[in-house]
């Protein structure tokens, strides 16, 4: 049997077996409160969902169902919470519910549906929804957030001449609009671009900000000029309203740790710890971070203990940090513990918690508990776990056994019915990259005939086929006419790789999937 057929025999194996034995089950709704209880905060609900998936807008749907009741007030918390955690998605569909159940937005609401459109939608998407705002909603704070969009793109063009206009309007005066031409400089990688802002703040008496300052010692650190970073900070000691905030001492110890310098580091993160209030579980995330940063696993684990004192309950969150430094320092038996103790107070299966632990044995080679912990995974949360088989998929081409990866690429394959899947770019460049090294075409065929049929993936999937029939010298004449049987879109990168490979001259054979071409050597 061939190559490819043997993979698209396993495939259709691994089909079947998913729809039986990894079909996830939803978890039951939990029962309403008894009379009189304080209701489960609706965040508790929400929150979860990054581990094992579902829909924001139907577990909205079921709390009200169980005669629960939430403020909108609330409900803006939750976007923002879920927002403050990089679940852009998850926080559009909560404000977007109360679009539909026509809650009427205050001006703030308003800036934050537009921030989240644009993370989520792209800038089109903002710049639609800001247009169709009503006028009185088109105000200094929504015209902020279009600006702050429009610099977090790096899109120059558009964050000057909107700037311009809100200079016009007379809402350009503000700390919010100046930081954010700061991090659109430090963005393009024109830091020397950011203390001539600070000199226009200052003209037109605008005081900087914590955030401001941040920037401003960014900009020097950008041009290795630790002096001048210093030099800001000296500025903002002077400035007695900023000294204590601990968000400037942690980004002072990050530029520290970059340049190498752990003992100046650890003195701006003890400074940090005198500053921080004992409850803001963002800054212990920071210290554990940071002082993995410096090498200090004693820290690391001092942090750690005292997050837990302050916090009773640690979050998903709060340990994938805590792991992440473990991996960083290489301490994968200490990385194993405080999984296993996680794992047993979880109340829900966070699957990223599970990847750091797969990722840190791997690693290590320590390959049967990795597998272990993955096959753990997918019973335990229900879900096909992709990621994990990416991880698994890198190890494997880093050994050089192709066969192992292709077969958790046929897996993830076969359970994207009705899932979403798409690999990051370090998947496919690993696969290119061993194709090219290895001129192997006959596994670059299989790898091709797996994704051809996959939205977002063929195209691709199709040019590391042809690069790597360039690397290794081989041509078919009638390659275009396959891709465009298969339905692959063409682009100028995709022609130029069609034409190399179709009009070389060599000659002989080769076959991709089940079709066979002439070809020349």
């Amino acid at each position: 049997m061939k190559p490819s057929r043997r993979i698209a025999s396993r495939l259709t194996h691994l089909r079947r077996l998913s729809a039986v034995a990894e079909a996830p089950t939803p978890p039951p709704p939990p029962p309403p409160p008894p009379s009189g209880a304080r209701p489960v905060r609706i965040y508790r609900r929400l929150s979860p969902l990054a581990g094992f998936g579902g829909s924001v807008s139907k577990t909205l749907n079921e709390y009200f169902m169980e005669g629960r009741k939430v403020s909108k007030i609330d409900l803006v918390r939750c976007a923002k919470e879920l927002r403050k955690y990089r679940r852009y998605e998850h926080a559009l569909e909560v404000m977007q519910w109360m679009e539909k159940r026509n809650i009427n937005f205050a001006y703030a609401d308003y800036a934050l549906n537009l921030d989240l459109i644009s993370k989520v939608k792209g800038l089109d998407a903002a710049e639609k929804y800001f247009n169709g705002l009503p006028e009185s909603a088109k105000n200094i704070i929504t015209y902020g957030t279009l600006l702050n969009c429009y610099c977090k793109e790096a899109n120059e063009d558009k964050a000057l001449a909107l700037f311009k206009k809100m200079d016009e309007l007379n809402f350009s005066s503000t700390r919010l609009a100046f930081s954010n031409l700061m991090t659109l400089y430090l963005k393009l990688g024109k830091p020397e671009m950011v203390p001539s802002l600070v000199e226009k703040m200052k003209e037109r008496k605008i005081s900087l900000d914590s955030f401001a300052y941040v920037l401003w010692m960014q900009s020097y650190a950008s041009l290795d000029n630790i002096e001048g970073v210093e030099m800001v900070w000296q500025e903002m000691l002077n400035d007695s309203s900023q000294c204590d905030d601990w968000v400037v001492y942690s980004n002072l110890a990050a530029i520290y740790v970059k340049a190498g310098l752990f003992e100046k580091a650890e003195s701006a993160l003890r400074t940090l710890e005198t500053v921080m209030k004992p409850q803001n579980r963002e800054a212990y995330h920071f210290l554990i971070s940071l002082y993995a940063g410096t090498s200090n696993l004693k820290e690391v684990n001092r942090v750690w203990e005292s997050l837990k004192v302050a916090f009773n309950t640690p979050t998903n969150f709060s340990y994938l940090v805590m792991l992440q430094a473990l991996h960083r320092l290489k301490d994968v038996e200490g990385l194993l513990k405080c999984f296993k103790e996680w794992k047993s107070g979880c109340s829900s299966y966070d699957e990223r918690l599970a990847k750091a632990a797969v990722s840190a044995c791997l690693e290590h080679d320590m390959l049967e508990e990795a597998s272990s912990l993955f096959d753990e995974a997918i019973q335990r949360s229900n879900r096909p776990f992709f990621k994990g088989r990416e991880v698994f998929m890198l190890y494997f081409l880093k050994k050089g056994e192709v066969d192992l990866a292709i077969e958790h690429l046929a897996a993830v394959i076969a359970r994207t019915e009705g899932e979403e899947w798409r690999p990051d770019a370090v998947i496919m460049d690993a696969f290119l990259k061993h194709f090219e090294e290895t001129k192997d075409i006959d596994s670059a065929n299989n790898f091709y005939e797996l994704l051809k049929n996959e939205m977002g993936v063929k195209v691709i999937a199709s040019k590391v086929l042809l690069k790597t029939y360039i690397a290794a010298g081989r041509t078919a004449p009638e390659i275009r006419e396959m891709l465009e049987r298969d339905d692959i879109t063409m682009d100028d990168e995709l022609r130029n790789l069609c034409e190399k490979v179709a009009h070389d001259s060599c000659a002989g054979s080769i076959t991709v999937g089940t079709r066979r071409f002439d070809v020349h050597n």
